[in-house]
Parts: C-alpha cells; sequence; structure tokens
C-alpha cells in the first residue's frame, strides 16, 4: 500500500533552539525551471518544427488530445532534463516548466500515450528524422565551410531481455546492439540502430555516399574527408573515397607485411629506447597493398617502442602533410568522438533501448539524439567563452537545467521565481539573452 501524502508537518531534529519542520505545501515548484532554455534553443534552430513537418499524423486528430510534436517534445525535452524511462512522465506530466516548456498549460500525455507513439515508428520515421538532423547541420553555417570531417564510430548498446534484432557479440561478450554514429566536430549527423551480428562497417559505405550527395547539394566545393578506425578499412569503400574526391585518414590492422615494411622504423624506435632508456615514437610513411587491393596506398606509421617491446601502429590516408602531424593532429583527434558518444549513453540515456520492437529502439535512439543536438546547439551557440563553454551535457543539465522554481501564474503572466543564492545566474541571464531574440 503506497504512502498517501498530506500538509502535515513533518519534524526533523532541531537546530539549537528552532524547530526544524517541512511539508508538502509549498504550492506550484518546479526542480526543472531550466526547461525554458530547452524551448528557446528549439525555438532558435527549429528542431521540432522540422520533425513535425516531416513526420506525418496518423491518428485521427479531433479524437486527439496531444499533437505529434507535443509527444514528441516531451520525450525529447524530458530526455534532456534527466527522465529516461517513459514512467517518469506519469509525475513528470503534472510539471509546469515542462508544460510551459511544450507550450502548453494543461497535463502532458502519460506513459501509455507516448509508448503508443513510439510502437507506430518505422523506417520512413527514421529516415525522415535523419535528414532533419543532416539539414539542421547545415543550417548550422552562416557560410559554406572549406572542409568537413566526417567521423564514424560503433558502439555497443547492451539489449535488454529478448527483444528483435539481439544477437551476442564476440568482441563485446554479452548481447548488444552494434549502432553506428556519424559526427562532424561535436555535431552529429547519424545514429543509425543495427543488429550485432553485422560486420562493424555495414552500410558505413551508403551512408557515407549518401551524406557525400546532400552536402555537394548544399556546399558544392566542400572538401569532405572520412575519418574512421580499423574496423572501418575496406579498400572498396577507399576506392569510392577516391574516385568521388573524398579524402581518409582511417587505421589499418597491423599484419606481418606491414611490419616487415616499416621495419626501418621500428628498428630505430627499439634502438633509441635502448640507448636512452625511454619509450619512443617514430614516424613515417609507406606504400602498401594487401592482396585484394587494386593498387598500393600511403600508410602512416607510428613506431613506438615500450617497455613492454615494440607497438606499431599504421593508418592509411590520402592526406597531404608530415607523417606525425597527420597521425598525432588529425588521426588521433577522432578520440574526441568517442566522448561525444559517452555522452549520448550517459547523459542522455542512447543505451536506454529496451522497447522490443525493432524501429521503436530506433526511435529513442533518434528522440536521445535529439536531445543532444538540443544541448550541443546551446554549448555552440550561447555558452561560448562562459566557463561552460565546453562542458559535457551531464554537467550542462545539473547547473542551467536542475533549477528549482515557484512557478506564478495568472491571465497575464507566468512567473518562474528561481533561488536568490543559484550560483550560475550570469551565465543563465547569457545564455536566455543569446537564445531569446529582443
Amino acid at each position: 500500500m503506497g504512502t498517501k501524502c498530506t500538509n502535515k508537518m513533518i519534524q526533523f531534529p532541531a537546530l539549537k533552539k528552532r524547530q526544524i519542520v517541512a511539508a508538502f505545501n509549498g504550492g506550484n515548484i518546479t526542480s526543472d525551471a531550466g526547461a525554458l532554455l530547452l524551448r528557446a534553443i528549439d525555438k532558435k534552430i527549429g528542431l521540432t518544427k522540422a520533425l513535425k513537418n516531416v513526420i506525418p499524423e496518423w491518428r485521427d486528430p479531433s479524437r486527439c488530445v496531444h499533437g505529434l510534436d507535443d509527444l514528441m517534445r516531451q520525450r525529447i525535452y524530458g530526455l534532456a532534463l534527466g527522465y529516461e524511462d517513459l514512467n517518469d512522465h506519469d509525475e513528470l506530466r503534472l510539471d509546469s516548466a515542462l508544460q510551459v516548456a511544450i507550450n502548453r498549460n494543461q497535463p502532458l500525455a502519460s506513459s501509455p500515450t507516448l509508448c503508443r507513439y513510439e510502437q507506430h515508428a518505422d523506417n520512413k520515421t527514421a529516415w525522415k528524422m535523419h535528414e532533419v538532423m543532416v539539414d539542421q547541420f547545415i543550417a548550422s553555417y552562416k557560410k559554406p565551410p572549406k572542409r568537413i570531417m566526417l567521423d564514424f564510430d560503433a558502439t555497443d548498446d547492451p539489449v535488454h531481455g529478448n527483444q528483435e534484432g539481439r544477437f551476442f557479440h564476440g568482441y563485446y561478450d554479452h548481447y548488444c546492439f552494434l549502432p553506428l554514429y556519424v559526427f562532424a566536430d561535436q555535431q552529429m549527423l547519424v545514429s543509425y540502430l543495427r543488429p550485432s551480428k553485422i560486420d562493424g562497417a555495414k552500410h558505413a559505405w551508403a551512408i557515407l555516399a549518401l551524406l557525400t550527395k546532400r552536402l555537394r547539394q548544399a556546399w558544392p566545393k566542400v572538401k569532405i574527408t572520412f575519418r574512421g578506425d580499423g574496423g572501418f578499412c575496406r579498400w572498396k569503400m577507399l576506392r569510392w573515397c577516391e574516385k568521388n574526391d573524398v579524402d581518409y585518414i582511417v587505421g589499418i590492422a597491423k599484419n606481418s607485411r606491414l611490419t616487415n615494411l616499416a621495419k626501418q622504423y621500428t628498428d630505430h624506435a627499439e634502438w633509441a629506447y635502448n640507448e636512452f632508456d625511454e619509450a619512443q615514437k617514430i614516424f613515417g610513411k609507406i606504400w602498401y597493398q594487401a592482396k585484394s587491393w587494386d593498387k598500393a596506398r600511403k600508410i602512416i606509421v607510428k613506431a613506438e617502442h615500450l617497455k613492454k617491446g615494440s607497438n606499431p601502429r599504421f593508418i592509411v590516408t590520402t592526406l597531404r602533410g608530415e607523417a606525425d602531424f597527420l597521425y598525432r593532429n588529425v588521426y588521433c583527434i577522432r578520440g574526441e568522438m568517442e566522448n561525444r558518444i559517452k555522452e549520448q549513453q550517459l547523459g542522455l540515456f542512447a543505451d536506454r533501448t529496451s522497447c522490443h520492437y525493432w524501429w521503436a529502439n530506433q526511435l529513442r535512439l533518434l528522440m536521445s539524439s535529439m536531445a543532444y543536438i538540443l544541448i550541443e546547439s546551446i554549448r555552440r551557440i550561447a555558452l561560448v567563452g562562459t566557463k561552460l563553454s565546453t562542458a559535457q551535457v551531464s554537467t550542462i543539465r545539473n547547473k542551467l537545467f536542475k533549477i528549482g522554481a515557484v512557478i506564478m501564474t495568472n491571465t497575464r503572466k507566468i512567473k518562474f521565481m528561481m533561488p536568490t543564492s543559484y550560483p550560475h545566474q550570469d551565465v543563465f541571464a547569457l545564455v536566455s539573452a543569446r537564445l531569446v531574440p529582443d
């Protein structure tokens, strides 16, 4: 039997001679006043408006209380605010701050209504939402960029039972999905759910081709570079890049032939280690052609020698430049993408793909991605030059969204009364000014 809350005072140990009491009678209070910032950035970049325009209504509008755009906003804003589960919305639907953010003044959708929305997802919905993601990326540039670096990476997404598309993955040693992400710097372009029984590079070529076509429609002269780890080293994909004027810098797994070709560099690194008794890194270039390849390609060698012995690494690339610069300052920067994926999974619950049906889980992954786009846009547009300019999404949420406030409503005004002691008032005011037009 559940506990029934009343306005009865709850007693706590006294502070010196003062009684400490508490009661649930404070009125209309929220812990998510920063939802106003989500509303502001959404209006500025038009994200959910664009989603509404491309996802058709399948229900009878005359019999629906909650529009599709309201359902999308409720779910996306909820993820951004830290609410990962549908059943969180059974209470959250009554929160006035979220209601205001979604442009309503009445209770929002319940978890069953949101669940029915998710279960209706299909491949057309996923396609249209990805088109919106790419359009958002293009619209973020005021003038055409000279070069775009497209980072591809896959990661594991543990399953939650006997779901559609459930397979065991030997490398990750558990049952999981294998979503593919594409980022350009910190902006996300693709979050594509895949089963884990496939090659990690599956469909990467097709996605690269589609992105290249769309980006060149917008920016005909843009130079595009494809970057990925060794899991994406497929020579036919590299040949396609060469034929379509797309540069690449991709890891390649070491083998005996590569090791032999790089022997001059690994021997030098070993000699220097023995001579100076400290770890060594020697960089160089070689040309290599596997038996299945159509031609030889340029390989960057990192000949590293440590206490444990030789540890060479190789990348294949069409880019020009010094070997050490290409390895350190171009290829290794792809590690930043892994931080963005961690933001997705740890901060925005991208791995909460617990629906039984496949396309419902793809929709959940995409809604998490939309929440990321909103927060990343706040970071890129409104947090420049502040102490939160490089903060991760969980930090931005804790410092800018999770603000307690009393909400006063009348016929003329909705007033959010936030704490006088709130420590980030200057940042909040600056972000608001940058997002809300005069």
